[in-house]
């Protein structure tokens, strides 16, 4: 039991404190009548405990049609004496000391449910909530994130809050969350974001991976491109597209690549496509660069104006002070040097006008600078969301090139666009050297491993789609990476 119980004398639901609690409910008008006339429980839908050092839930059992019951700020520790409220729709017991889930068996109309606050360590015991719509569960001792997998049976849930929870400071914990409950609309007071949405439908695909090898993959994804760029490359999300890295990694491994060279057109074809796939990511990596001196500079103005903000609030607040602390000087000395009692009247009425003015001036002040802030962060998101929205379009290459610069022309889609277009050139090469081939069997200009390689017409179409099929899968990857890394950003 906590040290905030030592202090608190313990109290226990009885009729009294009931009763006073239905009084307290009705319009002032029919508190007389409430108090004359012993009341109805079987019509109280509604009732109010909180703040009444309550320890146990007991004698509730008469209030058989509450919708409505809050029990926050209380000392209770155990969920205990509701199975026969099966009406209920809200339930409040926030504040408490609740350390397990239970006893919501037989309440399957619940929609509405907050546990914030407690002490509790693990999500289970609600099956039976199928109607629950908003869950809190903040501030509690949940330290394994793979608890909220649980939820994902409550299939009416769309508001959550877990935040102040030990496992909110994962790295991955939203992604995580969204992943494994797609039915969310708000997730600790936030909207869940569509674009939050689409990013995880992109990592799963249609082959419906296991979503949290989905979340690994992007969780990990820093470990395969470390090899090259400084921390500014890694920051700006352009790692191995500086350069002819990104081409060079697609060759590192295909022996029978270099094998093909000697047949006549293929060392030309190798020239020109090099020059045109490092020219495509040599754009892509100025590009990326760009974009993140356009994210830096925005989180700049919003850090400079969040202080200029709080500066401007926390100088005009000490200026009130100084003014109320001087009259207010003034008026003890006056009533010093006067030592008369109407006087002394005088200015009490007038010391307690000054301090409801400056609680007034206080709180205006207050809701002034929270509106700011509030239109700070706003202006912030849309103009983030704009940057992170066009970084990401433009190296997919989601618009028409047409509308945009010769920078933003170069888009992964051209890098495919030039595989494609190097492998239809070389299997065309190849295919005309099987046909030389059928008709002189012992063409001694090429190698004998390039004949080797030519023995069977299957193997060798095989070998190159294979080449062909790993070098697009490389370059799907670094756009991948590249998208994982603006998101999660």
């Amino acid at each position: 039991m906590s040290q905030f119980l030592s202090n608190i004398e313990p109290n226990i639901i009885d009729d009294e404190m009931v009763q006073k609690a239905i009084e307290e409910k009705c319009p002032e008008d029919l508190g007389d009548l409430a108090r004359r006339e012993s009341t109805n429980w079987k019509f109280v839908t509604e009732l109010q405990l909180s703040f009444k050092s309550i320890l146990q839930i007991d004698n509730l059992w008469p209030l058989e049609n509450l919708t409505k019951l809050q029990l926050d700020n209380n000392i209770i520790e155990k969920i205990e004496g509701l199975q026969s409220l099966v009406h209920l729709v809200w339930l409040d017991l926030s504040f408490n000391n609740i350390e397990i889930i239970e006893g919501l068996d037989t309440l399957v109309k619940l929609q509405d449910l907050s546990l914030y606050s407690n002490r509790i360590s693990k999500i289970e015991h609600m099956d039976t909530l199928q109607e629950l719509q908003i869950f809190s569960i903040g501030k509690n001792n949940l330290t394994i994130l793979e608890d909220v997998i649980y939820l994902r049976r409550l299939k009416s849930l769309r508001t959550l809050n877990l935040s102040g929870n030990p496992f909110c400071n994962e790295e991955h914990y939203t992604l995580f969350v969204v992943a494994h409950l797609p039915s969310l609309v708000y997730l600790d007071f936030k909207i869940v974001r569509d674009s939050t949405v689409r990013f995880l439908h992109s990592l799963l695909g249609k082959s419906g991976s296991n979503i949290l090898q989905s979340l690994c993959f992007v969780a990990l994804r820093a470990g395969s491109l470390q090899k090259s760029g400084s921390q500014k490359h890694t920051t700006a999300f352009v790692e191995y597209l500086n350069g002819s890295l990104l081409f060079d990694s697609l060759y590192e491994e295909d022996r029978e690549a270099a094998k093909l060279a000697s047949l006549p057109g293929v060392e030309d074809l190798l020239q020109a496509y090099p020059c045109w796939f490092v020219s495509v990511c040599e754009s892509l990596y100025n590009y990326g660069l760009e974009e993140y001196e356009k994210r830096q500079a925005g989180v700049s103005k919003f850090y400079k104006r969040l202080h200029e903000i709080l500066a401007a609030n926390q100088e005009e607040s000490k200026r009130i002070i100084s003014d109320f602390e001087s009259r207010n000087q003034r008026r003890l000395n006056e009533l010093y040097q006067a030592g008369s009692g109407d006087l002394a009247e005088s200015e009490l009425a007038q010391g307690k006008e000054d301090i409801r003015q400056l609680w007034d001036a206080l709180m205006t002040l207050e809701a002034l600078v929270s509106n700011d802030l509030e239109e700070l962060l706003q202006d912030f998101k849309r103009s983030i969301d704009v940057i992170a929205s066009t970084f990401t379009e433009n190296i997919q290459g989601i618009y028409p090139f047409h509308t945009f610069s010769l920078t933003m022309f170069c888009t992964f889609n051209q890098c495919r666009d030039l595989e494609n277009e190097h492998h239809e050139k070389l299997m065309g090469i190849v295919i005309a050297t099987l046909e030389e081939l059928d008709m002189n069997p012992f063409d001694e200009s090429l190698p004998d491993d390039v004949q080797r390689l030519f023995e069977d017409k299957n193997t060798i179409v095989n070998i190159i789609n294979t080449s062909h099929s790993i070098r697009l899968r490389k370059i799907d990857k670094r756009e991948t990476d590249m998208l994982c890394n603006i998101y999660q950003w």
